[in-house]
């Protein structure tokens, strides 16, 4: 099939895509978000979740209601409802396509690739060339969290009219930053400090990432992109010679049980001579092939942070139009490296947040609870009273910095944007580098792809260029500042040596500080630390935690196997609970953990998990005292679906 014919395809599919399905909303539950509490909305979900057979990057969505053409099984679906025990869902075959370039993630970082490939290749005459992007999100932008505040480098580059007046596809949602300012709180001051000059903002812009990120889709559409958002992709494939020949998606209709359901549909697999993972911070795809390539050989563990965030629509005569506030300290303790931001951006709109950084020592402390604790500060209630929360989410975000990138290069494939990790912490920033890394990446692989070169490809050129970049040389001048908290002087330490980086150093030292322990290891006993008592929601400035889930648009189906995956939920109660007394519960910022009582058990309690709350922020895989809980994906399409976030 020609190339245009697949891009008619794509856009076909897309449109079906975005057909709104309408989400059951009941009463919320007193134990764990069973079913969201919400106005009842609509999200996008692939339209083949319905369907006994999904259709081909190739294949006409036009007929998606009629018998492929090619079916993924000749065993009808009925026939898995009524299949014996012992039938493994794994012995059908799945339908495969092989494009030139599989994209796994939809963020930033992914569809700067996308589209810095198609530019490539239409520039090149070359309209055969097969990028495919996949999205676990039922549509782009649907798990896209952050500030934020963007520099404008990359985008300026990869579209240079992005924002002119006579384009009528240039982004719209763009506030250029206003006054800029940062602040040391106490728990009733706001003392002005110094900005350090990496944190300016002028030439910036105040954007929803998540609204940024639908756009970036159009625009790779366009172009000629195949966007597949709703497909969760869950497996790496490998070549008989190691390296990575592409993806499969996770199958659908598999009940709790692990039987298959009437609904069965086997994944799809999707070979690539090159796939590039953009799955952000922590993605379960990348952590898998840094493990299986050891591509942290020559580089320090990585270090996070949880990004917890709330959108507010204000009352006009508080809304300063650009303005930009940074601060540290309160409410988070002196051992507890962290910040918060307040961006005016939109008609009225604020976007307020705090980062926590998830090598915290005590297990009492609870992020969420911080964050609403930060709310009732002076300096972010003033702004609030009288205004509407329309929004929340929360994230895991990188913060390791230089020493922690590992090789992003290995035989069939390369990591770019978070999930190697190009955030600026000083900065407070990543969307550029991340756009610039799927830059970089696309540029090296059309290099390496245009010959037809049949054999496995390795992108030396994505290593090189990397090193010669913008990213490398901004992320090497920083790359003392974060672990400076680490003193025992703690965040007064940390800001003293970072004002000497910042103002006179200037990464120009020879030595580079070393990230101490790894964050699930800088847990404490709970019984060595001093218990946090959080106070009552008022419902007004801040909130439950289901309330606040309740924003997030998640929907999971129920009857599928737990995403959240513990061999043993018992074993980890013996060996966690006695120890921080149901940390879990306090660092998911979505409900999802819980110790219940229960006479019956041991420990006097039974450990919960409720899977359906997940808002995908990664923060369990990464700060489990045990690692003993993995994040992988859940049935493609499910999950939060953010709004201006």
């Amino acid at each position: 099939m020609s190339a245009p014919s697949a891009r008619l395809t794509t856009s076909l599919c897309r449109r079906a895509t975005s057909a709104p399905r309408t989400v059951t909303t009941t009463q919320l539950q007193p134990r764990g978000l069973r079913s969201l509490s919400t106005t009842p909305s609509t999200t996008s979900l692939a339209p083949f979740r319905s369907r006994t057979r999904r259709p081909s990057a190739r294949q006409s969505c036009s007929n998606r209601t009629a018998p492929s053409a090619r079916p993924l099984s000749t065993t009808p679906a009925r026939r898995f409802a009524d299949a014996d025990e012992s039938f493994d869902p794994q012995t059908v075959e799945r339908e495969s396509d092989e494009v030139d370039v599989c994209i796994v993630g939809g963020g930033p970082a992914g569809l700067a690739a996308a589209i810095r490939l198609k530019q490539l290749a239409n520039e090149a005459g070359n309209d055969e060339f097969r990028v495919l992007l996949l999205e676990k999100a039922g549509e782009l932008g649907g798990h896209i969290l952050s500030g934020a505040v963007i520099q404008p480098i990359a985008i300026d580059e990869l579209i240079p009219d992005w924002l002119a007046e006579d384009n009528e596809s240039r982004f719209t949602g763009a506030t250029p930053a206003g006054g800029d300012s940062m602040r040391f709180l106490t728990k009733t001051m706001a003392i002005p400090v110094p900005m350090p000059p990496q944190m300016h903002n002028h030439g910036n812009y105040i954007v929803s990432l998540n609204e940024f990120t639908k756009w970036l889709g159009e625009r790779a559409e366009e172009l000629g992109v195949e966007v597949y958002p709703g497909f969760a992709a869950s497996e790496v494939l490998y070549k008989s010679d190691g390296s990575v020949k592409g993806v499969a998606t996770n199958d659908l209709g598999i009940a709790r049980s692990g039987k298959p359901k009437e609904s069965f549909e086997r994944g799809m697999e999707f070979h690539a001579r090159i796939t590039l993972f953009g799955e952000g911070c922590h993605g379960s795809l990348s952590k898998q092939v840094i493990s299986k390539f050891d591509l942290r050989r020559e580089s320090q563990r990585q270090t996070y942070g949880l990004g917890v965030k709330e959108v507010w629509e204000i009352q006009p005569e508080k809304f300063k139009k650009g303005e930009i506030v940074h601060s540290m300290g309160y409410p988070l303790p002196y051992n507890t490296y962290g910040g918060a931001w307040m961006y005016h951006f939109g008609d009225n709109l604020v976007s307020i947040g705090l980062v926590t950084a998830l090598d915290y020592p005590n297990p009492w402390l609870s992020p969420y609870g911080e964050f609403q604790k930060l709310k009732q500060h002076p300096l972010y209630r003033g702004t609030l009273e009288g205004g509407k929360c329309i929004s929340y989410g929360a994230r895991a975000l990188i913060e390791g910095g230089f020493q922690s990138i590992p090789k992003v290069a290995f035989p069939g494939g390369a990591l770019i944007g978070d999930s190697a990790g190009f955030v600026n912490v000083p900065k407070v920033k990543g969307t550029h580098n991340a756009m610039k890394s799927g830059m970089l990446a696309a540029e090296s692989t059309y290099a390496a792809l245009k010959d037809g070169d049949a054999g496995s490809v390795f992108l030396y050129g994505y290593e090189d260029a990397l090193r010669e970049s913008s990213i490398w040389k901004e992320l090497k001048e920083v790359r003392n500042m974060r672990p400076s908290f680490h003193t025992p002087l703690g965040i007064y330490g940390g800001m003293i040596y970072s004002g000497l980086e910042a103002f006179i150093l200037k990464g120009r030292v020879p030595w580079t500080l070393k990230h101490k322990v790894a964050d699930h290891a800088a847990t404490k006993p709970a019984d060595q630390c001093a218990k946090i008592e959080y106070p009552k929601p008022d419902g007004k400035i801040t909130f439950d935690i289901l309330t606040s889930v309740s924003r997030t648009g998640t929907n999971h189906e129920e009857d599928q196997p737990v995403h959240l995956q513990v061999k043993d939920w018992d074993k980890h109660t013996a060996e966690t609970w006695p120890k921080f007394q149901g940390l879990e519960n306090r660092f998911c910022p979505a409900g999802v953990y819980e110790y219940v009582d229960d006479a019956s058990k041991p420990e006097g309690v039974r450990f919960q998990i409720n899977a359906q709350n997940c808002i995908h922020c990664k923060t369990c895989d990464i700060k489990a005292p045990n690692q003993d809980i993995n994040w992988q994906v859940p049935q493609g399409g499910e999950g939060p679906k953010y709004y201006m976030t």
